[in-house]
This record gives structure tokens, sequence and C-alpha cells, in this order.
């Protein structure tokens, strides 16, 4: 049966709390991999642009010692060609974890605000969901 408009209120902002959290923890999840996992290019493209005559030119020890131009732009060219491979890398991690803590499956629908009835459940190894029969056999990964 349908929840009163006030009650249909507090359940929507609850409901929007929640997934907003959620969507926040995956993003922090993903930046926090990214970042682990793109370092290298990140270092490697930051002293290519650091050392370079053309870009920054910085009087650094180590950039009038080590690195000159030439050197500087196969930096940087090295580090976009090692971004690929680690962008993908970095995207097996996160999704990887994301399947164990199904962290995909916390979501909560917008109908649990609207009508009565919808309950709270666990399913599988312990991941909320709403589900009116609370259905074991569906899942969110294959």
């Amino acid at each position: 049966e349908p929840r009163s408009p006030w009650c249909c209120l507090a359940w929507t902002l609850v409901i929007a709390t929640m997934n907003s959290l959620v969507f926040l923890l995956n993003l922090l999840l993903m930046l926090v991999i990214f970042t682990i996992v793109l370092l290298p290019t990140i270092v490697v493209v930051y002293f290519g642009f650091q050392c370079h005559s053309q870009v920054l030119h910085s009087s650094a020890r180590y950039c009038k010692s080590i690195l000159d131009d030439n050197s500087s732009s196969a930096l940087i060219i090295l580090g976009f060609v090692i971004m690929s491979p680690l962008l993908v890398v970095a995207m097996a991690i996160y999704c990887s974890l994301a399947r164990r803590l199904q962290l995909l499956v916390c979501f909560q629908p917008y109908s649990l605000a609207l009508y009565k009835g919808g309950r709270w459940c666990r399913r599988g190894e312990g991941a909320p969901c709403c589900a009116r029969g609370c259905n074991t056999q569906l899942k969110a990964w294959v």
C-alpha cells in the first residue's frame, strides 16, 4: 500500500542519503585504487614535463645534470604509453574488489519510499538489499 506523503518524503531522504553514501564510498575506493596504480605514470610524466625546456624548465639539479630535452620527451612518451595497461589493471582491481565487497548491491530502489511492504533483508553473503521475497537466485554479478 502507498505511504503517506510525509512518510514518503522521509523515506525518500533516507534512501537518497544512503545511496549517496554508497556512491561516495565507491568513488573514494575508485580514486584510491586508480591513484595507487597510476602513480608510476604520474611520476614519470611529472618529471618529464618538469625538466623539459619548452614546458616548465625547472632549475633543479637533476634536470640540469641528468635530464635534457630528449630524455624529458622520452619520459613523457613513456608515461603516456604505460598509462593504458595500468588503467586496465586499476579497473580490474576495482571491479574485483567491488564484486567481493558487493558494493553495487547496496543501492536501494526508491520504490521502498513509495510503498509499504518492501523489507530490508540479506541476500547471499550479507549484502543489504530490498526485495519483496528476497530471491536468493538473483545475482548482481554473473
